[in-house]
């Protein structure tokens, strides 16, 4: 009879400690809930913009449930702890990550502070010292005296122009006089057989002259034909396309550092233009014909740095060339 009366007390004392083991489950739901979100705050942190698969969790399901001798949600309670205990450590693993990246930061940007500091200072020991004058010439005199110009190529590596690194104190170009009639029957009527274009677009039928006369190899007088399209309509998309061809005019008469000046000039003023690229490109050939091997791979680099999506496959192939040659450092 005792033992019936005994009963209702085990029952109440079942039904006490289910709220406690529920009330258990609950704080641990939410650390779980509370570290999961601290994590991912912490893995955006170490991999911005990253897939949430890019750390691997550490979190893996019993193979067996624990059973704590007594309590009734033993394997519940076993496996939100087992969880917990993850993410904490997985928590503090993250954490060094940030840690160390920050790190690696700092020392980058006080890196690139000095480097910019000394940079700096070479530039403005280079601009204080000037360049040196260009004396005007016509093509007449050029091509009667050849290519007298062997004085230093365009500065190289100077604060930017076209977003890159190539820069330095303005180079004008040589003042070029339209040539005199020539003496030569034969030259004037090859002369005479090139045909001028009449658009109506003034800047455009300059260029287009020149380009044929370029084309006709006869180089002062494309020079001349050319001079005025940059001169008088520099906004125009032809003027870069001008330039560029005063270079290629000069180059392919021997003139390498003539051409290298007009190259150069063409990218500083220019940097938008359609040439801009061709025109560094060039450049980089006049300056290794100049025996400039150095500042023929400072070009090279510049012009990968600036326009390396925008060139075409042929003339990447031609940089790597090119740099092959001059024996430039990876």
């Amino acid at each position: 009879m005792s033992s019936f009366k005994a009963l209702p007390l085990l029952a109440l004392g079942l039904l006490a400690a289910v709220p406690a083991t529920a009330q258990t489950a609950t704080q641990l739901d939410g650390r779980v809930n509370k570290l999961e979100r601290e994590m991912r705050a912490v893995q955006r942190k170490v991999f911005p913009g990253g897939a949430p698969n890019q750390v691997e969790p550490q979190i893996t399901a019993p193979t067996q449930p624990i059973d704590i001798p007594g309590s009734p949600s033993s394997g519940p309670l076993a496996t939100l702890t087992s969880r917990v205990d993850a993410l904490e450590s997985q928590q503090q693993s993250l954490t060094g990550q940030l840690e160390q990246a920050q790190y690696k930061l700092r020392q980058l940007e006080s890196a690139f502070e000095a480097y910019k500091r000394a940079t700096d200072a070479k530039l403005k020991t280079l601009e204080s010292a000037g360049a040196a004058p260009i004396a005007p010439a016509s093509p007449g005199a050029v091509a009667a005296s050849g290519d007298t110009s062997t004085d230093s190529a365009p500065p190289t590596r100077g604060p930017g122009n076209g977003g890159g690194t190539l820069g330095g104190t303005t180079v004008r170009p040589p003042a070029v006089a339209a040539p005199a009639a020539s003496a030569d029957p034969a030259r004037a009527a090859r002369i005479a057989a090139v045909e001028k274009p009449a658009t109506g677009d003034a800047a455009e039928d300059g260029y287009l002259y020149g380009f044929r006369l370029w084309s006709a190899k006869l180089y002062p007088e494309a020079i001349a034909a050319l001079r005025p399209v940059v001169a008088k309509y520099p906004k125009h998309r032809r003027a870069s396309y001008a330039q560029n061809l005063i270079g290629r005019a000069y180059l392919d008469d021997g003139k390498p550092s003539l051409a290298s000046r007009e190259f150069y000039d063409n990218y500083k003023n220019m940097p938008d233009g359609e040439r801009a690229p061709d025109s560094l490109f060039y450049l980089a050939d006049a300056l290794t014909k100049l025996k400039k091997t150095k500042e023929a791979c400072d070009v090279y680099g510049e012009l990968t740095d600036v326009y390396g999506d925008k060139i075409s496959g042929a003339m990447k192939a031609d940089v790597a060339k090119g740099r092959t040659a001059n024996k430039c450092a990876a």
